[in-house]
């Protein structure tokens, strides 16, 4: 009767039946308040004192939505697009087709992977860059569920084993730091060491996926993705200029200023000091900005509510706790445990970041009273920690891919986005973390 696991699955289990998110997760945590032994006024004073959590990542991705508009109307993501599309008609053998997907989904990895270290934007490229490139992959026949297992994919497994950028963050500020305070006597080189068994899960994952899973051609009807206004039906040259200092603008903003919100502003107003967007225009692009963008940032932040309920019950804590009075002497059992509360608990609160403080203090005397070494115990709390990030309905790595691929109405955040990156990632990540910590 825990709290997190009852919530959790109950959320879930709405979602996948096609509740809206939102309704799942706002039931979900009045029921585990509940269950968890507050009150409905202490249950709902939790959620909505938690709802200011997710504000700025609703906003953020409301200007997001703006400035992706914005770069729409310049043409420049047309030329792009129609570019692609050029080359495909010029060669259209299926030789060269696959040779297009392969190339298309190896570029979008890469700059996914790069989001997270070299450009640290996060999800912020998401909605620039996948809605003008649907018309290409529609040409392809490309299985969105793949472009949105790639783009996770780039997402989360640099932050697992790469030392800089969001990586820098896990691995050296928040996990290396909480593992140090209760106790375990470790140093920086050793941490991406012991999580590169782990995110070799996320790799076979990924694989699967690509060459398995979703290989075959599938189609999607042809409907304009932030369809062409009158000023694009003749790309202006001047446009295009101004819309790559635009981008240069607000990659350089958000960088100095550490917000999306700011970058994205910044990005918006050379569009309109540079004439692309019109003085009276903008309130018409910042409200396709924000109805491009909404829903997602309607579910981050009744996210941030649901966490906040499932931290204010305890349920969290105690479910950590009591594996230590279930699991008698068996260590491979306790690996495992470990791992799946790690899953609920992430797909939970949403966010890996943030599960590492809570498990961190009862994992790390836990693992060691079972016997396991400093770095399987590494293995243990860092996989336990990113497990359920590509899972969960409310994890930016899930929200992220969905709000670009999306655009047109014809991909389905649950089952197109959060059932295929749980299965391709999650349950390797189970395996291969197990794994390390049974060797390591």
């Amino acid at each position: 009767m825990n709290p997190v696991v009852i919530s959790v699955c109950v959320m879930l289990a709405l979602a996948l039946m096609r509740v809206n998110v939102v309704v799942a997760l706002t039931f979900s945590a009045v029921l585990g308040g509940l269950v968890g032994g507050l009150s409905i006024s202490d249950t709902i004073s939790a959620f909505e004192g938690g709802l200011g959590g997710g504000a700025t990542i609703a906003l953020s991705y409301a200007m997001l939505g703006t400035f992706a508009v914005a770069i729409s109307r310049s043409g420049i993501t047309d030329v792009l697009a129609h570019s692609v599309i050029r080359k495909l008609n010029a060669r259209p053998t299926d030789a060269n087709t696959a040779t297009f997907k392969y190339v298309v989904l190896v570029l979008l990895g890469l700059l996914a992977i790069s989001s997270q270290n070299a450009i640290p934007v996060h999800i912020a490229f998401i909605p620039i860059v996948i809605p003008p490139l649907l018309h290409v992959f529609q040409r392809l026949k490309l299985d969105r569920r793949l472009v949105a297992c790639v783009l996770t994919f780039g997402l989360i497994m640099p932050y697992m084993v790469l030392p800089v950028g969001f990586g820098g963050i896990f691995l050296n500020n928040i996990l290396l730091k909480n593992l140090n305070d209760n106790g375990l006597d470790v140093v920086a080189s050793q941490v991406p060491t012991a999580m590169l068994l782990p995110a070799a899960g996320m790799v076979v994952g990924l694989l699967v996926a690509t060459f398995i899973s979703y290989r075959q051609p599938r189609q999607y009807s042809e409907k304009d993705v932030l369809s062409a206004e009158p000023e694009n039906q003749g790309i202006q040259s001047r446009n295009l200029w101004v819309a790559a200092i635009a981008i240069v603008a607000a990659l350089s903003v958000q960088l100095m200023a550490g917000s999306m919100i700011v970058g994205s502003l910044a990005g918006f107003m050379v569009f309109t000091f540079g004439g692309v967007i019109r003085w009276k225009d903008t309130q018409d692009v910042f409200t396709k900005g924000v109805h491009m963008m909404a829903m997602i940032g309607f579910i981050m932040i009744t996210a941030a509510g649901f966490a906040a309920v499932m931290k204010a019950t305890g349920g969290v804590e105690s479910l950590v706790a009591s594996l230590s009075g279930s699991i008698g002497e068996n260590k491979p059992l306790a690996a495992f445990l470990m791992l799946v509360v790690g899953l609920l608990v992430t797909m939970g609160i949403g966010s890996s970041f943030s599960t590492i403080p809570i498990i961190a203090t009862i994992y790390v005397p836990l693992s060691l009273a079972f016997g396991f070494s400093p770095m399987a115990t590494i293995a243990l709390v860092g996989t336990a920690a990113a497990l359920g990030d590509a899972g969960s309905p409310a994890s930016d790595s899930t929200l992220g891919p969905t709000s670009g691929l999306n655009a047109d109405g014809q991909h389905e955040h649950i089952w197109d986005t959060v059932v295929p990156t749980f299965i391709h990632y999650n349950l390797p990540l189970i395996a291969f973390g197990w794994l390390a910590a049974m060797v390591l």
